[in-house]
């Protein structure tokens, strides 16, 4: 059962069990499924901010990544996804991110994240919402 361990703040812990469905032929997580628990991590606490986030005129989109596989992920297993904030700018956000064992002895990946807020209508870029900016 995924759960957040503590409040929306510019760091940010959140546990993934991992399914069995998650495995490839090699018998360990799909690559891309790192950027998934990534993803899913993210949006909650994009939750925890504001809960209206997904509803609003302007949005997030995902600009660039950069993740460095460490070590694979097993099952049955959780992990540990931790982003903090790396760099805030005008309209964008750079999140520095872990996949770690639940026990935080073995780290799968690292990397960055860097979102671009946009107006919904438009697609232009937009400043970040106040709830962002404030943790900088």
């Amino acid at each position: 059962m995924t759960a957040l361990t503590q409040t929306a703040s510019a760091a940010f812990d959140y546990r993934i069990p991992v399914r069995w469905g998650d495995l490839d032929a090699f018998n360990h997580v799909n690559n891309t499924l790192y950027l998934r628990y990534l993803e899913e991590a993210r949006v909650q606490w994009l939750h925890a901010l504001a809960n209206d986030w997904s509803e609003v005129s302007t949005a997030p989109v995902m600009a660039a990544v950069q993740l460095d596989y460490r070590q694979p992920i097993g099952w049955p297993a959780e992990i540990v996804v931790t982003h903090s904030i790396a760099r805030i700018g005008n309209t964008s956000l750079t999140l520095a991110n872990r996949i770690e064992s639940a026990d935080r002895q073995i780290l799968h990946a690292e990397g960055e994240v860097v979102l671009v807020w946009i107006d919904r209508a438009t697609g232009q870029p937009v400043p970040l919402p106040r709830a962002l900016r404030s943790l900088g």
